[in-house]
Order: structure tokens, then C-alpha cells, then sequence
């Protein structure tokens, strides 16, 4: 018997059955940008166990809701959120069209980037006014034709992308896994509902209806027999913080068993999911830890998202803290 001869082929196979395994194991990898560490298995064991039909934790279909942050937890929010970046370049938009309207004290504070005399004051009147100005005195067609040609060409300069390519990679992940489980999917954000709605199909291909956020008051009217919905300034909800589980319950009105967020506004909607919560439920909590390849921050944000109580809650709760500087191996899909 010639040995060698029989060596050879054996060690192909043996090869071959390597890379098979590598390539089924890299199939099996339903979060490919999540570093090996615990949040991951503990992201993983949640959907596999409320989706296991014969299991003790099964949660049916119609019952499977998750609910996530946007500003901070799908995409950045520093240097600032990025409707105030739409904000600011509408009102130099603006400015430039009707040049008496930098006469005015806070739309020239706007011009010049001049944050602590916009927010100024308990109700941050300067701000107040430059919202009203870029989110009112229009019909919502006319604010959706404005938000939807600033997001297609204005750039995230951090990166030098388009904001619609600036969201993070393990985060639209956790999107695929989730829908692969036939879970619901809202995002619940202190951002404008409106102005969310012009994006979230495209970026996270989550349907408008799908989205809750701040909201002002409209007035619907016949215009030239057409039906038109008309932006007010008045009668504002801010959807942060408690408002948040107030949304989910009053316009959803089914309970998540998934809550993703990063800052203490997502507290509340982090307890209304996971305490006493009949179904087996999961928190998460976005820590910006990574000042190389996003932004550092918690107790003192650059602009949003401040992170103390909820972080000071998780281990009490069981919430679970990704740390995206070692619990992420990539944060934009563009690295």
C-alpha cells in the first residue's frame, strides 16, 4: 500500500470539511458585528427563547414587540441630534431667502452656532422659536418635501457620509434577527415624529406608522379641495421619559417585551417592559464608551443623552449594558 498516496486525499477532506464548517458557522452568526461577549448571548438567548414554540418562555407572535430609542441608540447623537442639524440648516436656508430674519436675536444665534443663547432660560425660548420657524406655519407636505431634500444630500461630517448611512451596523442587526422572529418593530424617540417619518422606511425600513415621537398640534383644511394638514407650533408633546411609556400605551397599546435605549429619557420605557412584565422580557442599554470611533460620553453628553439613573438601575433590573467599545467590533457599516 502506498501510504502517501492515501495521506494526500485525507488531508483534503479534512481541509474541505474545515471550510465547510467556517462557512457555517459564519452563516449562523445572526450578529456579525456584535464582539463575542456577554450582551450578544444575552441578545441571542432572548429571541431564541421566546421564539421557541415548545419552550417555557414562547411569547406568540402577536405579543412579540420591540421598541427602541433613535437618537443615540440607532444612530449618533453627537456632535448634536440630527434634526438640529436639520434645524440649523434650515434656518441658514431660510436666512438666505429672507435676509432680514438674521435682525432677530436667536435666528442670528442659530446662524453662528451660538447653543447656550438658544438654550437659554427654563423653556429655552431661543430654541422654541427657531423649532417654530422650521416646523410650523406649513402644510406637512411641504415640511416632508423640506426634510426629504436635506436628508438626501446633507452630510454627517464625523464621517463624511449621508445621515441615512450613519446608522450603526449592529444595530440594524438586531433589526434582521428580530424580524426573522416575526417581532414588531417601533422606534419611540423624543425626536420629531414627523420629521422621523420621512426617513424611517428607507434607513430601518420601518413603516411611518411605526414610529412615535414629539408632535405638535395640526389643523386639517380643504386647500383648492385638497386635503392639507397644517403645522402649528402649539400643543407640543415631548416624547421623552415617562411620555415615552405614555405613547407606547395610549398608540400602540400592546406591551413590549424589547426595549432598546441609551440614555436616561429611555428609563421609563426600559420599566414598562421588563418589571412585572407577564412574558419574559429584555432591556438593553446603548453605553457610549468609544471616543475613537463614535463618542465617549454618559453623566456629561456634548449635546443629548444623558446616562446616570438608567445605568445606575441596569444590574438592579437585569438590564443589560453594551459597552460599544468592546461589546461592538464594528459601529458604522462605512469603518
Amino acid at each position: 500500500m502506498n501510504v502517501e498516496k492515501e495521506r494526500v486525499p485525507m488531508a483534503v477532506r479534512l481541509f474541505l470539511c474545515s471550510l465547510m464548517l467556517m462557512s457555517v458557522t459564519q452563516a449562523e452568526d445572526l450578529l456579525p458585528s456584535w464582539a463575542d461577549t456577554a450582551p450578544k448571548q444575552a441578545i441571542l438567548d432572548f429571541v431564541a427563547r421566546v421564539s421557541a414554540t415548545n419552550g417555557k418562555d414562547f411569547v406568540p407572535e402577536q405579543d412579540r414587540l420591540a421598541v427602541f430609542d433613535n437618537d443615540g441608540t440607532l444612530w449618533p447623537e453627537c456632535p448634536m441630534p440630527f434634526q438640529i442639524a436639520y434645524v440649523i440648516d434650515e434656518v441658514k436656508r431660510l436666512a438666505t431667502e429672507q435676509p432680514e430674519l438674521a435682525k432677530d436675536p436667536m435666528i442670528k444665534a442659530a446662524l453662528e452656532g451660538d447653543f447656550k443663547a438658544l438654550f437659554a432660560g427654563e423653556k429655552h425660548d431661543g430654541f422654541m422659536k427657531i423649532m417654530a420657524l422650521t416646523h410650523s406655519g406649513m402644510s406637512s407636505d411641504e415640511f416632508s418635501k423640506r426634510v426629504k431634500s436635506w436628508f438626501s444630500k446633507a452630510k454627517y461630517l464625523p464621517l463624511g457620509t449621508s445621515y441615512g448611512e450613519a446608522t450603526y451596523q449592529p444595530m440594524q442587526e438586531v433589526f434582521d434577527l428580530l424580524r426573522s422572529k416575526s417581532f414588531k418593530i417601533a422606534i419611540v424617540s423624543g425626536g420629531g415624529a414627523d420629521f422621523m417619518r420621512q426617513f424611517s422606511q428607507d434607513v430601518y425600513d420601518i413603516e411611518p406608522e411605526w414610529v412615535l415621537g414629539s408632535s405638535a398640534d395640526v389643523v386639517f383644511e380643504l386647500q383648492d379641495n385638497k386635503p392639507t394638514f397644517m403645522k402649528q407650533a402649539t400643543g407640543l408633546y415631548i416624547n421623552d421619559k415617562v411620555g415615552k411609556s405614555v405613547r407606547i400605551y395610549q398608540q400602540l397599546g400592546r406591551r413590549p417585551i424589547a426595549c432598546f435605549g441609551n440614555s436616561d429619557g429611555d428609563q421609563s420605557m426600559l420599566e414598562y417592559t421588563t418589571i412585572d412584565n407577564p412574558y419574559n422580557s429584555l432591556g438593553v442599554i446603548i453605553h457610549h464608551t468609544d471616543g475613537q470611533r463614535e463618542c465617549q460620553y454618559d453623566a456629561k453628553p456634548p449635546f443629548s443623552g444623558k446616562l446616570i439613573t438608567a445605568l445606575e438601575e441596569a444590574p438592579k433590573r437585569g438590564w443589560v449594558v453594551v459597552d460599544m467599545k468592546n461589546d461592538w467590533e464594528k459601529v458604522f457599516s462605512k469603518e
